[in-house]
């Protein structure tokens, strides 16, 4: 259910400068984004896990701020994240 490094490095040269560029919006969206869909994957299986779905808001709220700030940045980084990552259909 966690992210592994090869993983994070991998969305990070991926959607960053380099491999080692996890800091940045773009990158951070879409490691957000692959967590929500490991924690989907889970409540397929487990429904009544409240206290693992109050971590999702918590994870789901990040995401949305930080998309709220690419679209301030930068609206055509935006929509190409949206359309690549395949979220806000």
């Amino acid at each position: 259910m966690t992210l592994t490094a090869e993983k994070t490095k991998e969305l990070a040269k991926k959607f960053g400068k380099d491999e080692n560029d996890a800091g940045a919006v773009e990158v951070q969206v879409a490691i957000l984004t692959e967590r929500i869909r490991l924690l989907e994957d889970h409540f397929n299986k487990h429904k009544k896990d409240n206290h693992s779905r109050r971590g999702l808001i918590k994870i789901v709220s990040k995401r949305r701020k930080l998309l709220k700030y690419l679209i301030r940045r930068d609206y055509e980084e935006y929509q190409k994240l949206i359309k690549e990552l395949g979220i806000r259909r």
